[in-house]
């Protein structure tokens, strides 16, 4: 091949969308422009975002300069904002309205939602390949329907895919049971999806391991392509003790959703400020979203903005005397990294789940702070933090556990030396997106070649 190979990179979540999916989306699609393929990137209308799941405005601005976007309408009656557009059906009877919308939703492709944007997503990526030639399409998922514009080029000119699962179709990766029966439509509709694919990826181990099960006949397509901290966003390694004189910061940032056990949190804390009177005089701030959707949160009053607009973080209050736990709203990717300066300790407070990894750890890995888990153990992030010289876990949810690993993270926030620090960012190294991605985006465009 003499001209650079055509990527066609499908997301429906692709900034301005926020949400942990869409750093993934834009650190690959840079990767393959980076390596010299011409990328087009296939997402959801920018009012998609703005009316559905709220935006991260600045994010576009880091979008590759060599990536081009094409943007597809796309609607979504059930997560309507404005109820003077709700039908009178659903006014006068939202369930059965739902009931039946649900129904519609699998007709075209069995996803609740975005099952109905198949069509148009066909028909965008036709276009694109009339347009210029795709050589190979990367699909992330979810949404699952992102798979149809690699399906629809495979079947209609032979264009190479690759599967890029950064969550589970089949899988429920808290509980760890199938979302789907097998044989069901969509059991099959993986299946083959999966051996006519060039490579499937997926974030971490148990879920490969999962998949390679459910799927033998495409095991040997399966890799590991984890997340990554991205270099542009991530804080810079902290190699310096805090100032004595001042209380220490713990925070999260994160989706504060209803899997993740923030009661457990706020009980080892009380207790652990009961203990300690390091903790006692520390703040712990909870940044992030409520929710996936526009919906959220009121949030704190110390933090500029509107709730669902990320804002920009001002300097933390204190919490007062004995210390406390403040919720912060959403703060813009762009923005984590002042965030992260002005905190001593971090706390990666994570749903249950074996198959549960975050793409938040590595990020945290690249800060050198002391890192607090709250998880269970059994959580695919306990592998990647296993090795770090500065990690405290919670041997299980209880008050005391948690209690005992931020005391013991507050310890060491004060008296870790500047080594033990650096080989903290030293570990980090391998978790950036470029070593995760490098090698699988290379293998596959000298295949295009």
């Amino acid at each position: 091949m003499t001209r650079p190979a055509h990527v066609l990179y499908v997301a429906w979540g692709f900034p301005p969308a926020r949400g942990g999916g869409v750093y993934r989306a834009l650190a690959t699609s840079a990767a393959f422009a980076d390596a010299g393929a011409r990328v087009t990137v296939l997402t959801a209308a920018r009012e998609a975002f703005e009316r559905y799941t709220a935006v991260d405005a600045a994010l576009e601005a880091h979008v590759h300069p060599e990536v081009s976007v094409r943007r597809l309408p796309f609607d979504w009656p059930a997560r309507e904002p404005d109820r003077a557009r709700w039908s009178a059906v659903r006014r006068a009877a939202p369930r059965v309205w739902w009931r039946v919308r649900k129904e519609l939703d699998r007709v075209s492709f069995p996803e609740v939602g975005y099952g109905p944007w198949r069509r148009v997503l066909e028909a965008g990526a036709r276009q694109v390949h009339a347009d210029r030639a795709v050589d190979l399409v990367v699909a992330t998922a979810n949404p699952y329907v992102d798979l149809v514009a690699a399906d629809v080029l495979h079947r209609d000119h032979g264009v190479p895919y690759v599967v890029d699962y950064r969550d589970a179709w089949q899988l429920d990766v808290f509980t760890g049971r199938r979302t789907h029966r097998r044989g069901s439509r969509v059991d099959r509709l993986e299946g083959r999806l999966m051996r006519d694919a060039r490579e499937v990826w997926f974030v971490n181990e148990p879920i490969r391991a999962w998949h390679a099960e459910q799927h033998p006949a495409a095991a040997a397509l399966m890799h590991v392509v984890a997340n990554g901290y991205d270099p542009q966003f991530a804080p810079a390694p902290r190699l310096e003790a805090p100032d004595p004189a001042r209380p220490l910061q713990f925070g999260y940032i994160g989706t504060m959703s209803r899997q993740v056990p923030l009661e457990a949190f706020r009980a080892g804390w009380a207790a652990a400020a009961a203990r300690s009177a390091e903790v006692a005089s520390a703040t712990a701030h909870l940044w992030g979203h409520s929710s996936h959707y526009a919906v959220e949160h009121p949030g704190s009053s110390s933090i500029p903005g509107t709730p669902g607009t990320p804002g920009t973080p001002g300097a933390l209050p204190t919490g007062g005397s004995g210390g406390g736990v403040v919720v912060h709203g959403p703060v813009s990717k762009t923005a984590v990294a002042e965030v992260y300066a002005q905190l001593d300790v971090l706390l990666l407070i994570l749903g249950t789940g074996r198959y549960v990894t975050s793409g938040k750890v590595y990020e945290y890995l690249a800060s050198a702070l002391p890192v607090v888990s709250v998880h269970d153990p059994g959580n695919a992030a306990t592998q990647v933090l296993g090795d770090y010289p500065l990690w405290f876990p919670a041997r299980d949810l209880s008050a005391e556990a948690v209690a005992t690993a931020l005391v013991s993270a507050a310890a060491a926030a004060r008296t870790a030396d500047r080594a033990t620090r650096q080989a903290c960012a030293d570990f980090a190294l391998a978790s950036s997106r470029e070593a995760q991605l490098g090698q699988r985006v290379s293998a596959l465009l000298d295949a295009a070649r």
